[in-house]
């Protein structure tokens, strides 16, 4: 008896775009009932990969099968109907539209040929959040109003609301805590078992060895390797395939002993009402703090309360010993305070505009003369920080929106550099970004706070926070459990305490 033919087979795929040749005859073939793992750095060809999977990209060369049979996926309607669905990382929700409508956007629930709205698109979306582990979330809620966690959950109930047959997940715990990420992995399991195949993206190589099947690897859009199996390949080899060279997954060298100059950065007693508890900590210049715990432990809530972007309920943020104005992000920058966000592309970048802009956009007036814009200035200002941090390309005229995740990354940073910010504030700060680059931001964060510089950082990757910070508070439910040297904590121990912790006495 002949095998059964792959669930989906794409054999020599090849797209170009002006002057860059994306995919360069790709093979991928894919189990019904599997996890296939795709990795590669960003630029790799992942994302162009997926989009023609997608039916959104329409491949100049290359074969895909669907089932044994050849097909055309001529755009993203034709995919869902054939029963692929992709969850992009960048999700596609309306967000002005409620969780229901979202869900059945495109396909609303009909009876005697006419559109049903309210109750059976509600009820249906009910029954696809239980099924996804997220009963609590509200179907008739605007999306808008939603965590990133819980839209995340909305786009997978989208997904489910087609008979799929496989499902392209792309960096899906990226915004999710460890118990999200349990769920996730859960839910992939349920969704394996029935025969439904799994195209899972994630730059998190711990995640690829515990759920994955087979590996795919892209570099500069070609596949380096196939159908690796996930547990037994070394991470070693995955690395040295994506990038071409060995990484060392080292972070940088702390110092020996804690900075003995005074905080630059004091917060006494800041809360939120709903969102986290007073709280007091200290950062000195040279020091990096980090802050660990769950999505919903009031982690960016209190970046953002820090950065004036939020008002507090209680407390004050103190720079060198002197109160900012309260809910004032203005006062803040003024301080010396700069905050590089969990969301770069939705709030800090200005993706149609240059890099430039981007960079120089914080320190405006320096370059204007007389109501005019000295672009030789900016330019050259923009050119000196985006260089002092290794951005490539080095062309600060390009559009931000051509960077790498790393790269974009990087010119959020070289704007505060140009600002001249004191205290940096960091949310998320590897979110997105490739193996490769995660090393050279590292390296920068350290070496900018070994320059002086008052960092204080969020990170969901626990191992991210001990490999970084030179001290860290654990969160739990929004009060401050645990305080301590990184080198005095291992990752075990910061789960047990965010899962059973008991507020700090």
């Amino acid at each position: 008896m002949a095998p059964e033919p792959p669930l989906l087979s794409m054999s020599g795929i090849t797209k170009s775009f002006p002057g860059v040749r994306a995919l360069d005859g790709v093979d991928l073939d894919v189990q019904a009932g599997e996890v296939h793992c795709l990795l590669g750095q960003n630029g790799a060809g992942k994302s162009t990969l997926i989009k023609v999977l997608a039916g959104a990209h329409q491949p100049d060369t290359g074969t895909i099968s669907w089932r044994g049979e050849d097909v055309t996926l001529r755009s993203p309607i034709a995919a869902m109907r054939l029963g692929i669905a992709t969850i992009y990382q960048e999700l596609d929700l309306v967000e002005h539209l409620s969780v229901a409508e979202n869900v059945h956007l495109g396909h609303e629930p009909t009876s005697a040929g006419f559109v049903v709205r309210g109750r059976a698109a509600k009820a249906s979306t009910a029954q696809l959040l239980k099924r996804l582990g997220h009963p609590e979330v509200d179907p008739g809620r605007l999306v808008g109003d939603l965590s990133a966690a819980q839209q995340q959950i909305v786009s997978m109930a989208r997904a489910l609301s087609h008979d799929v047959r496989l499902i392209v997940m792309d960096e899906p715990s990226a915004a999710l805590d460890p118990d999200e990420v349990d769920n996730l992995f859960r839910i992939v399991a349920d969704l394996t078992a029935e025969g439904v195949a799994v195209v899972y993206i994630s730059h998190r190589l711990e995640e690829i060895r515990r759920i994955g099947d087979r590996v795919t690897v892209l570099k500069d859009g070609r596949a380096v390797a196939g159908g690796l199996p996930a547990e037994s390949t070394p991470t070693s080899e995955v690395v040295a395939l994506m990038t071409g060279r060995n990484v060392a997954y080292v972070f940088p060298e702390r110092p020996a002993g804690p900075p003995a100059a005074e905080p630059v950065l004091s917060v006494k007693g800041l809360a939120r009402q709903g969102e986290f508890e007073p709280l007091d900590l200290e950062v000195r210049p040279g020091e990096i703090v980090g802050l660990a715990g769950l999505v919903g432990s009031g982690r960016s809530e209190i970046l953002e309360t820090v950065y004036g972007a939020r008002k507090p309920s209680a407390g004050q943020v103190l720079v060198d010993g002197r109160p900012l104005r309260p809910g004032s992000v203005r006062a803040a920058v003024r301080a010396g305070l700069g905050l590089a966000p969990e969301e770069r592309k939705a709030q800090a970048l200005l993706m149609l505009e240059s890099v430039t802009r981007n960079v120089s956009v914080s320190a405006m007036s320096r370059f204007s003369r007389g109501g005019w814009m000295d672009q030789g200035a900016e330019l050259s200002a923009a050119r000196a920080a985006t260089r002092e941090l290794s951005l490539r390309p080095d062309n600060p005229s390009v559009p931000v929106r051509t960077l790498s995740g790393g790269n974009q990354q990087k010119a959020v940073l070289a704007r505060w550099l140009l600002r001249g910010c004191r205290v940096l504030l960091l949310d998320e700060p590897t979110r997105g970004v490739d193996v490769g680059a995660r090393a050279e931001l590292y390296a920068v964060i350290r070496r900018l706070a070994d320059e002086g510089l008052a960092v204080l950082l969020v990170s969901s990757e626990v191992p991210e926070v001990l490999g970084l910070a030179d001290r860290v508070l654990v969160l739990r439910e929004g009060s401050v459990v645990h305080e301590a040297p990184a080198r005095e904590l291992d990752e075990h121990r910061v789960l047990d305490l965010v899962m059973e912790g008991s507020p700090a006495s």
